[in-house]
Order: C-alpha cells, then sequence, then structure tokens
C-alpha cells in the first residue's frame, strides 16, 4: 500500500501554522481594535456614571429652582425677622404675585416682585418715613420686597393675626374683605376663606397657603428656618 500524503484538512494546525504573516498582522490588529473598544467603553461608562455623580445635586437644585424658585433669599430673611413675619410666607406671596420675575407690571398697575402698587407705595413711603421715595424704587427687589412686607405686616396686624384675611386683603384689597367679614356678621356667619365671594381670591389664598407649607419645606435653611 503507497503512503498517503498529508493534506491541510489532515492537519488543521499546521495549516494554520502556514498562514501568510500579513494575515496573522491582520488578526493582531483587529483583536486589538476590539480590545481598545471595549475599554474606550468602560472608560466612557465609568465617566458617565461618575459625571452623573457629581452633576446630581446640581440637576436637582435645576429642578427644584424651575418648579419652585427661590431669589432674594438674604433680603426674605432680613424683612421676616425685621417685620416679624414668616419667611415662607413672604417667598410663598412672592411666588404666587410673579415667580420670582422681577419687573412684573399688572394690568392694575402693581409692580416687581411683590406687585405693590404705586397707590399703596405712597401710603407705606408716607407711613414709613420714607421721604424720598419714587415709584421708580419698586423696581429694586429691596425696596419691593421691603414695601410687600411692611404690607403684609399691616394687614396681618388689621385682621388680628388672621392670615387668611390678610392674604386675601393683599389681593382683593382692603376694603373688599372687610365688606366681606361685616356682611357675614350680619348674617349671624363668620367668614370663612372658602366663604370668600371673589373666586380668583379664594384660589389665591389656597395657592399662597400651599406654597408656604413647599417653601418650608424645600428651603428650610436658605429662609432661615432649620
Amino acid at each position: 500500500m503507497s503512503a498517503r500524503t498529508p493534506t491541510a484538512a489532515a492537519h488543521p494546525r499546521r495549516a494554520s501554522a502556514q498562514r501568510p504573516p500579513a494575515t496573522r498582522r491582520r488578526r493582531r490588529r483587529r483583536t486589538a481594535v476590539r480590545r481598545r473598544r471595549v475599554a474606550l467603553g468602560a472608560l466612557l461608562v465609568l465617566a458617565a456614571g461618575a459625571a452623573f455623580v457629581l452633576l446630581q445635586p446640581f440637576a436637582d437644585k435645576a429642578v427644584r429652582e424651575l418648579a419652585l424658585p427661590l431669589r432674594h433669599d438674604d433680603v426674605i430673611r432680613q424683612q421676616a425677622a425685621d417685620k416679624n413675619l414668616d419667611p415662607a410666607l413672604i417667598a410663598a406671596v412672592i411666588y404666587a404675585e410673579s415667580r420670582f420675575r422681577n419687573g412684573q407690571t399688572s394690568s392694575a398697575g402693581a409692580l416687581g416682585l411683590m406687585q405693590v402698587t404705586p397707590a399703596t407705595a405712597r401710603d407705606i413711603a408716607r407711613r414709613s418715613g420714607g421721604t424720598t421715595f419714587v415709584i421708580g424704587d419698586l423696581a429694586d427687589p429691596q425696596v419691593n420686597i421691603s414695601y410687600g412686607a411692611y404690607h403684609l405686616r399691616y394687614l396681618l396686624d388689621h385682621y388680628g393675626g388672621n392670615e387668611a384675611f390678610a392674604i386675601a386683603a393683599y389681593n382683593a384689597g382692603e376694603g373688599n374683605v372687610d365688606r366681606w367679614i361685616a356682611a357675614a356678621r350680619a348674617e349671624g356667619r363668620a367668614l370663612t376663606p372658602d366663604a370668600i365671594p371673589f373666586p380668583e381670591t379664594r384660589h389665591y389664598v389656597d395657592r399662597v397657603l400651599a406654597a408656604r407649607q413647599q417653601y418650608r419645606d424645600t428651603y428650610p435653611g436658605e429662609l432661615g428656618l432649620d
């Protein structure tokens, strides 16, 4: 019987060893590229995770600022202390009036962060000794918050500390609230917030009281409540 000549199929290892050097180099390059891609992907995942951890507090703050903004907290704290007011209540009124956007003017001519009317501002300037006050000063957040807080303190005193009445008067005017209270008394009943005749004012009172609690919960440090 004649001897059989070995073939590549019969000896795969030998055939592999006999591949051209260029083919082996291409395989090594492809393997190296795959490894680099895997390593780069792992690094990107790690970098993304680190960035998420580092930036998460800033993202949370940005979302919080959009949903419940707070600015000029130093002025709010100072005015709250000066006028014996809850700083969260001042913040809530600003939120309801302007959402902390300065430069707002209402259809009734109310100006600034706390939407103080020129007539109210002139009366406050007269009572508080603000002899150099001009209406343009209401564009200054410090002046606007100071005058708005002064008016809020006056209303709270006028209504014996009843926050719902004071907030209603901030929105609808002292004269309207006085008439509502007098009419309720004439009928032998007490005026309650849900019996306020103006729907807009009822909703305003609810919105301010709800926002006050949100500011207490969300910004205790910034408002000096902790």
